[in-house]
């Protein structure tokens, strides 16, 4: 595996671009909300800038898969946020795609099923034949785990900071658990996978 393949399973895995797409709008947010102190105008703040970055991939003919999901995600953020009046919502559907991927994760791993396999394997070119190959399989399986780690992680700290309604730590929270733990688990995932050769589909002759 090459640095091809790693550039690979960092996109598949939602890419540095796409982070940062996603990241900046809740950044826009949280900066608005201490300095205006309106829920409103920071709900404002957070969807142009969402939108900017969206014009500014459409004009560089960019991949549009992870800054539009990110801005679909920050607008239905904003309107629930907006809809029940707590700063604090805005964070919601963030903690509620962690609780889902993250079982997601564990359960499928736990049926020999990883998903980092599923997303990875048509990727890097050998498509679901590592499933006949255990060190292959226990490698995506290792890896699966470092995710159910990092969105459980997330969970533990943020969930009761939403509760408590404290949107600046639970706004930092969110903003240090993202882009840089994204890293920090797209980089295992890569060390475990990369430690076993990947499975060479036979050609028909």
């Amino acid at each position: 595996m090459n640095e091809s393949d790693q550039s690979k399973v960092i996109n598949a895995l939602g890419g540095k671009r796409g982070i940062l797409d996603s990241g900046l709008p809740s950044l826009v947010f949280l900066v608005a909300f201490n300095i205006s102190h309106d829920l409103r105008s920071a709900l404002y703040a957070a969807v142009i800038t969402s939108a900017l970055l969206t014009l500014i991939r459409l004009i560089a003919r960019d991949t549009l898969q992870h800054v539009l999901s990110g801005f679909i995600g920050v607008a239905f953020c904003a309107l629930l946020a907006r809809k029940t009046g707590h700063a604090a919502d805005f964070y919601l559907p963030g903690l509620i795609i962690n609780l889902v991927y993250g079982s997601l994760y564990a359960i499928l791993n736990l049926v020999g099923l990883p998903l980092i396999g599923l997303l990875l394997g048509p990727i890097l070119g050998e498509n679901l034949a590592w499933r006949a190959v255990p060190e292959r399989k226990r490698a995506y399986i290792r890896a699966g785990w470092l995710w159910v780690l990092l969105f459980a992680s997330r969970l533990v700290v943020q969930y009761p900071l939403y509760k408590s309604g404290n949107v600046n730590a639970l706004g930092t929270a969110r903003l240090i658990m993202g882009y840089p733990l994204f890293l920090l688990t797209a980089w295992g995932t890569w060390l475990f996978i990369k430690s076993v050769p990947t499975v060479k589909i036979p050609t028909a002759e």
